[in-house]
Parts: structure tokens; sequence; C-alpha cells
């Protein structure tokens, strides 16, 4: 009989092939997900001291490789990044990538206690962690105390190769931010020590410069240099610590197209509101035909609390290039054209310009809104007063200081990370899971406070499991003061659903919820007096840090942590964290 030319094979390579199957069907979203990652960009960070004269005053900043701001970090949307951070400083150090979602990468998140331990003087901590399906700015600051008030820079995320991106002529990058003639971290130990509200800075910046509305600023000015009838892309990011910002330029429209790394349907403005944590893509049309001036750029706040603020003006120029050098104008000196921008309080424009925000919402960029929700939750947002021990001399009634809370809870930042207390189960005495999931006891939130204004103190979390969809609206309280708090949720986008003025009402307001196009962001600000409902999707496991982004508020308290639990799938449990992880 003639062979056919097969041969069965053997129990033992059968075994060895169902193996191999089994595997590749295991480790299939990795290896998928792998694929993806079309470049390793690797980059070094170097934290050292740097001599930086501002206003007239010399004083040693922390910074990356010596740059104020620091250096850029360019990728494209599915690169994997590689970050080396080097901290050749005294002070503890580690870095937060503000916005990128870190999918099954909480190690490498960043604040300080939360994921990791900070980096000590004279060790080094690789970040590592793949950014994928966003596009746009981003932004990376340090996580530790003041000290991102001069370690930061900005993330400029490019779209995937081949995907239809509109050029720009040209493309700038604005960073806001907060300067001291002070250590900045002299300035918040000394207000915690002695429960004060901490000095107020001395100037705002325009990318490290103050400009020339402050004294001995005038060469220490932002200028940007355009051509006529071209269209320039502005990436602005607010990392000013305390203060959100109305920002305009003289007599130009911008048209608002990306927030937090999200595409959004395209609105014009002549002054944009920018919170601290956030990130905004506007479109500067130049003038074709453009008056002989000179364009003031300007920023200033908006500050809707009762205390006081740094109410000065950081500015810069907006230049036309003349087309032919032997103009006789350029020897003249041009008329400055300033803009026009809100009253510091305005926050009827702060609620109708964060309305304008929506997202595309289409076949390719779709709002992926939880359309039902597993986890109700309403939380209290605002300040409080806590008492101080007995060797402190604060300076509140009966030896009191201002906290500030969420559900009446002020955070107490432990001496362990809480992702590795989680990761090995070994929570106890480092955190309790009994974070409220409404306040105490309820009152007229925006209206006359409670008697008893005291807060309580913890270091407590929530728990969510995999893939939970939750809905949170963060209500502002009027004790001591309504105010707007810019709230970041890390490790997540979420949805701005709703938003409004007064207390929110479970009833009613609901009903009004946009759940077809809403803003999705990674920060957002919670209206002076009122309120904003959000919803997620916890489908990213870890332990994820939540808390306002005016840095004051953040160290009185203003702050708690998710812990979102593995799923069942090998892709939905968080990997074990790397041997280079800093220790406490």
């Amino acid at each position: 009989m003639a062979s056919s030319g097969f041969i069965f094979p053997s129990p033992n390579l059968l075994r060895a092939a169902w193996l191999l199957l089994f595997c590749v069907l295991l480790f299939l979203p990795d290896l998928i997900f792998a694929n993806q990652a079309q470049l390793i960009r690797h980059y070094n960070f170097d934290i050292t001291l740097q001599k930086l004269t501002r206003l007239c005053q010399t004083k040693s900043i922390v910074t990356v490789n010596g740059q104020f701001p620091g250096p850029r970090i360019i990728a494209r949307e599915g690169d994997r990044l590689v970050i080396k951070v080097t901290n050749h400083v005294q002070n503890n150090i580690t870095i937060h990538w503000h916005g990128v979602r870190q999918m099954r990468s909480g190690w490498a998140d960043g604040p300080a206690y939360i994921t990791q331990c900070p980096i000590q003087s004279g060790q080094s901590y690789i970040y590592n962690f793949t950014v994928s399906g966003q596009r746009g700015t981003l932004w990376w600051h340090a996580h530790t105390s003041w000290l991102r008030a001069t370690l930061h820079g900005p993330i400029i995320i490019l779209p995937k190769k081949h995907a239809p991106y509109p050029q720009p002529f040209k493309e700038e990058t604005l960073i806001f931010g907060e300067w001291w003639k002070a250590d900045t971290e002299a300035v918040i130990n000394q207000a915690m020590k002695t429960g004060s509200a901490p000095n107020l800075s001395d100037a705002y910046t325009i990318n490290g410069l103050p400009g020339p509305l402050y004294n001995c600023s005038s060469t220490d000015t932002f200028k940007l240099n355009v051509e006529p009838g071209q269209t320039y892309l502005l990436r602005l990011i607010n990392a000013a610590l305390n203060n959100e910002l109305f920002f305009s330029i003289a007599n130009h429209t911008l048209s608002v197209v990306e927030t937090d790394a999200v595409y959004i349907k395209p609105f014009k403005t002549n002054v944009v509101l920018i919170t601290p944590g956030q990130t905004m893509n506007v479109l500067l049309k130049t003038n074709p035909n453009p008056p002989n001036a000179t364009f003031l750029i300007a920023a200033r706040p908006y500050a809707s609390g009762p205390a006081t603020f740094d109410n000065t003006t950081t500015a810069g120029f907006l230049h036309y290039k003349t087309p032919n050098p032997n103009n006789l104008n350029n020897n003249k000196k041009l008329p400055l054209l300033k803009p026009s921008l809100p009253n510091f309080n305005d926050t009827a424009f702060s609620m109708n310009f964060n309305q304008k925000i929506r997202s595309l919402a289409n076949s390719k960029f779709p709002a992926k809104v939880p359309k039902t929700v597993d986890k109700h939750l309403f939380f209290t947002v605002g300040l409080g007063i806590i008492q101080c021990s007995k060797n402190q001399k604060c300076q509140g009634p009966n030896n009191t200081r201002v906290a500030a809370s969420i559900n009446n809870v002020s955070f107490v930042q432990p001496n362990t990370a809480l992702l590795q207390a989680h990761f090995f189960n070994k929570s106890q005495g480092v955190y309790t899971t009994d974070f409220p999931t409404n306040p105490p006891f309820k009152f007229n939130y925006t209206g006359a406070p409670p008697n008893n204004i005291v807060v309580k103190t913890g270091t407590k979390v929530m728990i969510l499991p995999y893939n939970t969809s939750v809905e949170v609206v963060l209500q502002d309280t009027s004790i001591i003061g309504a105010e707007s708090h810019p709230l970041h949720l890390h490790g997540f986008n979420f949805f701005v659903v709703g938003q409004g003025f007064g207390n929110f009402d479970s009833k009613k307001d609901p009903l009004k919820f946009n759940v077809v196009d809403p803003a999705e962001r990674n920060t957002v600000g919670v209206p002076s007096g009122g309120w904003v409902a959000l919803r997620f999707l916890a489908d990213n496991p870890g332990v994820w840090f939540m808390h306002c982004h005016l840095e004051v508020h953040t160290s009185w308290g203003l702050k708690m942590a998710w812990i979102v639990q593995d799923g069942k799938a090998h892709h939905q449990k968080l990997p074990p964290p790397p041997s280079d992880l800093p220790k406490c």
C-alpha cells in the first residue's frame, strides 16, 4: 500500500503545539501593542541646579538639563518613551507625564508616594511607557512639593504616520508659569509650618520670561515673529502653580482645535481661559494686510476665590515681518495695540468658555461616553480648617490653619507609595479603603457655611473593580469662600457631561447631561460656587491620583486616590514594578 506522505504527530509534539497556540492567544494583545510602538525614543533628564536672573534678582533653580522651561519631548502616537531621570540635586524628585494615559504602566506615572517613592539625590529611575490613542499637546512636570515651578516642559505627540494632519505654516509652544524671587520650597515650607497662606508669586511668565510690564524685564520678553496671511499653531500649556489664566493677542482671533490632547469641534474666540494643568492647541491666522503696529500678547489671572492673588500681567510681543528690510517704518517706534481681557473674577466668561468645548464625536474620533453608570459618586471640594499640633503656632483661631478636602477628608501623604502597597498586598498602616462616596452630612454647599468647618484627615482610597463605569459630581463649597478648583485625574481621560452654578440637583440636572459630544479632558475647573459632572471607564488597573492643580490646595490636602483592580485577562492586569523603582 502506497504511503500518503502524512506522518501523524507524536503526543509530545501536539502538546507543544497546543502550548505555543495558548501562549500566542494569551499574549496576543501585548504582541499587537508592541507592534504598534513604531519607535522607541530615548531621553536623558539630568536634574541640576542652574542660576537664573529674573526681576533683577538671581537665584538657583532646579532644572532638567539646565533648561528653563525644560526640554520638549516629541513622540508620535504609538511610540514608546524611555526617559532616564538622574537626580543631581539634594531635593527628592519625581516626574509626572501629565495627561498620558499610562495604560498598564502606572509605575511610570510619577506622583510622589502615590505610584513611586521619590528619586533621591544621586539616584536614577527610568520612566518607560507607550503613548497610545492620544495626539496633540501634553506636558511633563515635577510631582514633588512645589518643584514643578521650574521643573516642567512640553510633550508634543504627533499623529501616526500617514494620518491626515493639517500642517500649519509654523508652530510655537507657549508655557505659562509663575515666578517667585524667593525659593519656592522655602515659600511652601514656611506656609505649612506657620499655617499661613504662602507668599504670592512675583510675576507670571511666558516661556520663563516675565515681559515688559515688570521691572527689569524689558529684555526678558517673549516675542512671536509672524508673516502676513499665514496659519500658526500655538501650543498652550498652563504650568502656573496657583492661578488660572486668561490669554489673548491684541486684534487677533484664535481658533481652539484641541484640548488636553483631544481634538474638539473648532470654535473662535478672542480670549482663552486655561487652568493649571490644562493644555490647548489654537490656530492663529495672521492678517494678510497688517497695520504697522506691534501687538501685545498678554495673560493675567482668573481668580474666583476670596484670597489675595498675584494680580499682575505677563506680556510678550507679536511682530509682523516686513517684506522690505529697507522699509523706513522699521526705524520708527510702532504703536502698541493691547488686548482686552475679562475682569479677574469673570466667572460667567469661565462657564461660557468651557461650555464651548465639545468632542468631535465622529466615526474617526468617537466620544466613548459611558451611557450607563455602575457607580454614582458625589464629592464636595473646598476649604476648611484643621487643628495644628501643640508644637506649631498656627495663625488661625485656636491654633488652626486652612486645610482643603474632598468629602471633608484632607489627604495625608503616606511614607510608602500606594501603588507598591497595593500591588504587594501591604496596605495595613499605609491606607484605608473607606473613602466616602458622599459628604458626611448635607448642607447648603454654596450658601451659608455650617457651624463646624473642621475637616478630617486620613490616607483613604476608593476601590473600583476593573471596567466600572463611574460618574462623579464635583461640588464646590463656599466654606471660607467659593472658588474654582482645577481637578486633575491621573491615568484617565473623563467626559464632562454637565456643569452648572449652585447646588447640584440629582433629579433635575442629570436630565440635561450631554452624553453625545461632551468635552474629553484630564483636568477640569470645578466652577466657583457650582458643580461639574464627570464620567469615565475604570479600564486601567493601578493606583491613580486625583487632586486640585492649584498647588497650594494640593499642599493643604485637596487630593485623593483611586485603586482600579486587575481584570481577569492578562492584558487587564498591572505588570510587576521595574527593577529600578526607587525605594523609600
